[in-house]
């Protein structure tokens, strides 16, 4: 068995999508993993089910009294809201820029993305996301591919819900064996 691991997942208050929180969460907690849930803010947050409000979480801790340290990788779920108010607040998108500069794994669905193009760590990285960030991945210097999952270094993106179990396999393949073994993985 796999050493267990603590798990960052970071959301916004509001505005992230249920099911990109709630499918890589139970995968970490099934592997044997401890899933922390960061926000910006103490309290609880509102997930939406696209558009419709679904449920609310609890903050387990809030971003700016964390450090990438404190972890082995970061989950970036997605949601419209959720990534566009998390690139706004100046400690989580800190946070995302040293653990991207940490190697360790950082994993980004649909819309979250945004915010590693805000933390500037897509340059002359290839990487996937819902269609409509392309243009800033490539405005940011990325190289954007409309793929079910990818993985560059430590980075690993998908686009949409439909890919959860490809982004969550290499997700898991990231933690238990290393970033190279995702890459290899998802080939």
């Amino acid at each position: 068995m796999t050493q267990s691991r603590q798990i960052a997942f970071l959301i916004a208050p509001e505005g992230t999508e249920r099911v990109e929180l709630t499918e890589p969460w139970d995968a970490v907690a099934d592997a044997g993993h401890q899933p922390v849930l960061l926000s910006t803010q103490t309290g609880s947050a509102q997930t939406f089910d696209h558009l419709d409000r679904a449920e609310e979480v609890d903050i387990d801790a809030v971003v700016a009294d964390v450090s990438p340290d404190d972890y082995d990788a970061l989950v970036l779920p997605g949601g419209v809201a959720n990534p566009d108010a998390l690139r706004l607040d100046e400690d989580a998108v800190a946070f995302i820029k040293g653990f991207v500069e940490s190697g360790k794994p950082v994993a980004a669905i649909c819309h979250a993305p945004w915010t590693l193009v805000e933390a500037d760590v897509v340059r002359d990285r290839r990487l996937t996301s819902w269609p409509s960030l392309r243009t800033d991945i490539e405005n940011a210097g990325g190289t954007w591919v409309d793929e079910r999952s990818v993985v560059d270094g430590n980075l690993i993106t998908s686009r949409k819900p439909d890919d959860l179990a490809a982004f969550t396999a290499a997700l898991l393949e990231a933690v238990n064996h290393g970033v190279d073994s995702a890459e290899v993985a998802t080939e």
